[in-house]
């Protein structure tokens, strides 16, 4: 049985997740309510940060398993990232897992077994997000993730019929534009089948002008 998911964002007014300045802290704050055993994160996301990482060494191993933690559980179909050494020492996760595909370049899969990097490879092209997420419940006891990351992670969780529950902290600010660079990103319907109910669950306002959503994911009919 896959565990529960929630997808937890933060968005302008216009649900653009770009160029406009979040409020980190506070929404990392209102993250922690849910306790999660496990945060999924694609590694877009984190490549996005790899400027500000500190090269590894030549063969660098992972800081021991922190009881109490969430697992920090990184979508890498592609096999491009190279900083587990970063994130593994931060503060915020207790271990730390790379879901991968039969795609993932082989040289990739060596790269992380020679780190004691935990990998599970599922799926053919891409990640089978479905298979991953029963195998975290199965092998790490996970109940809860927390989705933290991008549009594109977001929108195949989305239209895999995967989230439970949709977070959305909407700040004070219009981005505009043509990009798609909004919480949900996926190809274009074909037609109304694919749209995705949503029943308000809560509304807060919990700071200035910065509103916090919570939906839940209405089953398909």
């Amino acid at each position: 049985m896959r565990p529960r998911v929630i997808l937890h964002t933060a968005v302008s007014a216009d649900g653009r997740i770009d160029w406009f300045a979040p409020d980190v802290g506070l929404y990392y704050q209102l993250g922690e309510r849910w306790q999660e055993d496990a945060t999924l994160v694609g590694a877009e996301t984190l490549l996005a940060a790899a400027d500000e990482i500190p090269a590894e060494e030549e063969v660098e191993q992972p800081p021991p398993v922190a009881e109490g933690r969430p697992l920090l559980a990184i979508v890498d179909s592609r096999g491009r990232l190279r900083s587990w050494h970063h994130w593994l020492r931060l503060p915020h996760w207790g271990g730390g897992v790379a879901l991968c595909s039969q795609a993932t370049p082989a040289e990739h899969l060596a790269y992380l077994d020679a780190r004691g990097i935990e990998r599970l490879v599922a799926g053919d092209e891409r990640v089978d997000l479905a298979a991953a997420l029963e195998w975290l419940a199965e092998r790490h006891g996970v109940r809860t993730v927390r989705v933290d990351s991008g549009g594109t992670l977001n929108g195949a969780l989305l239209r895999a019929g995967l989230v439970d529950e949709v977070s959305v902290l909407v700040h004070p600010a219009l981005v505009g534009g043509t990009s798609p660079r909004s919480l949900f990103r996926a190809p274009d319907l074909q037609d109304a089948d694919g749209v995705i109910a949503l029943a308000l669950e809560a509304v807060e306002r919990p700071k200035d002008d910065i509103v916090w959503l919570r939906y839940r994911v209405e089953p398909a009919q």
